[in-house]
């Protein structure tokens, strides 16, 4: 009999250790081999509920079972752990026809090897393999661990990456934002700097007003409205709540059926009388507050960046529209100085007069163009045209001075030169960074001769009786005011009887595009086409002139134009075709 063999089974190497030995032991002691198969699968099957029980304690046992050498192999299972009264969990028994352990020992193979020396070695086999099997597990475990902590890793390095990509997308939608809102602000700015220019392209109101509602409509509003305080009211004069509240505090409001939350904008109170697109109403102030600027929203509402911008362009409208009142009350005044100072036509016998003046209609370019005809006291007669450079109200009253010297001047029977000079002496100790250009015609009327000379004027023209045309363009003195001393030399020329003399301002001939000469020749084509019954009507003369040459309605300079035809030679005492000065 061998001794009873106790293993604890805790673990799957031990359970694989407590088989292989059963194995052996049915093996050597010449179980069948179904009946093996059928006992240990059985103890397989046991082995696996120890092991999901939490273990067991297995006893093998070998006893003699029959008088003729048989054997009985037993494997009991007790529970782990210490302690008394422990109740086997199961048996089992493989009955083998091997001789019995008491008996003497036969020798089971060529090498005389007995059953229990067989079990011992296979015992010793099946340490080694348990210990491969232990080595192996432990490698497993160890791979286990790593395995588990690789994927630990790797659920850690996912929980990362996806926060990582998570930031990664509220950075793209900030960048989005940002990016838009950038957009958004250049497009107002530039909107803003392009409404800026046009509003203040034009020094007229109604120009400036008339283009509010093509800037606007209908992206920034669907309505625009504006009410000037110096002008009347419309048809239907009433005025909402929020433009005379805006009036009344200069401040912007917001009506509308629910606030605004603008920006540096008042909401009033929704009330019965509140519209239904909201309103904006920015008051136009300047130096003062001139009117209000009443804007209909697009939609439901006005966005906070557009208002910012909408209450800055009503500040700069009402800059520009300051800018053009004032304008106009300086255009206003210095064009009803200049027309004061204009002279009136004196009546010579026998000498025809037609003068026109044209303020300019572009800028504030109105002053300093002016004309004369002075009867001097030994009969003759001086023709003079002028232009001060500059414009405005100093232009104007500089042109008062001058023409107020040179009649002082013209009554000492001074011939055109020395008259020149003594308003250029004049002019540079009086008047110092102001000059002016002005040309002197002196003649009698029935006298065949002319004398002038010219301060860096435009050249004087005379049309003979048979349409000659001829410039008076000897070379001209400079300008009248010019910081050096300068003597002026007179110039004779013909002027037959019948001939006409045309003194001009550059503002009748000359282009900014094309200079004075070309407007020089057509003045002369234009004289030269005229025939001698037209002659006769000086004043319509002038006219016709002026609207050949004077580039329609609208002017950057003032125009000065003056005729004076002599009489016919059989008609020296006839009376004057045209004394009366005349302007539109």
């Amino acid at each position: 009999m061998i001794e009873p063999d106790t293993r604890r089974v805790t673990s799957v190497a031990q359970a694989v250790r407590v088989r292989i030995l059963a194995a052996r032991l049915t093996a050597a002691l010449g179980t069948p081999v179904i009946e093996r198969a059928r006992f240990l699968t059985a103890l397989t099957a046991r082995l696996r509920e120890c092991l999901a029980e939490g273990g067991a304690e297995l006893t093998l046992t070998v006893r003699p079972d029959t008088p003729e050498g048989a054997v009985l192999l037993l494997i009991t299972a007790e529970a782990v752990g210490p302690g008394p009264g422990r109740v086997p969990r199961w048996r089992l028994t493989c009955r083998c026809p091997g001789p019995a352990a008491t008996g003497p020992a036969r020798p089971t193979g060529p090498d005389g090897t007995t059953p229990a020396e067989a079990v011992l070695a296979a015992d010793e086999e099946t340490a080694v393999i348990v210990r491969r099997l232990d080595e192996a597990e432990r490698q497993l475990r160890t791979h286990r661990e790593e395995l588990h902590q690789t994927n630990q890793g790797v659920l850690a390095l996912h929980a990362e990456l996806d926060a990582a990509a998570r930031t990664q997308r509220e950075l793209l939608d900030a960048e989005r934002a940002a990016r838009g809102a950038a957009e958004r602000a250049r497009r107002l700015l530039t909107f803003l700097a392009d409404a800026s220019a046009a509003v203040t392209a034009s020094l007229d109101q109604e120009d400036i007003l008339r283009c509010l509602p093509g800037l606007l409509v209908p992206e920034y509003a669907s309505r625009v409205d504006v009410w000037l305080f110096d002008e009347p009211a419309g048809p239907d004069g009433a005025r909402h709540a929020a433009a005379v509240t805006a009036a009344r505090l200069d401040r912007p409001q917001h009506a509308g059926p629910h606030p605004g939350a603008l920006p540096g904008v008042d909401d009033l109170p929704p009330s019965a009388l509140s519209p239904d697109r909201p309103l904006l109403c920015l008051p136009l102030t300047a130096r003062r507050t001139s009117g209000v600027l009443t804007l209909t929203a697009p939609g439901d509402r006005f966005d906070e960046d557009t208002s910012v911008m909408l209450v800055e362009l009503a500040r700069r409208t009402a800059i520009a529209l300051d800018n053009a009142r004032r304008y106009e009350q300086h255009r206003d005044t210095a064009e009803t100085l200049q027309r004061a100072q204009l002279t009136d036509l004196p009546h010579i016998e026998g000498l025809g007069l037609a003068a026109r003046y044209l303020p300019a209609t572009r800028g504030l370019n109105i002053g300093g163009d002016w004309y004369d005809v002075v009867p001097q006291p030994d009969g003759s007669v001086l023709a003079v045209m002028g232009d001060v450079t500059g414009h405005g109200l100093r232009a104007a009253v500089i042109m008062g001075q001058l023409r107020t010297a040179l009649r002082a001047y013209a009554v000492e029977n001074d011939g055109p030169a020395r008259i020149l000079t003594r308003l250029h002496r004049m002019l540079r100790h009086q008047q110092p960074n102001v000059y002016a250009t002005a040309v002197i015609a002196r003649f009698r009327p029935g006298d065949p001769h002319v004398t002038w000379a010219a301060a860096g004027h435009p050249p004087a023209v005379v049309r003979t009786p048979g349409g000659g045309v001829r410039l008076l363009d000897a070379r001209p003195g400079v300008m009248l005011g010019v910081p050096l001393p300068f003597e002026y030399r007179d110039h004779v020329a013909g002027l037959p009887p019948g001939s006409t003399l045309v003194l001009y301002t550059d503002g009748l001939v000359e282009r900014r595009a094309h200079g004075i000469d070309p407007g020089v020749e057509s003045l002369g084509r234009a004289l030269a086409a005229l025939g001698e019954s037209a002659l006769e009507d000086l004043d319509g003369c002038a006219g016709s002139l002026l609207g050949l040459l004077a580039d329609g309605p609208e002017r950057d300079d003032d125009v000065c134009l003056l005729l004076c035809r002599t009489p016919p030679g059989d008609q020296q005492a006839a009376p004057p075709l045209s004394n009366r000065r005349r302007s539109r």
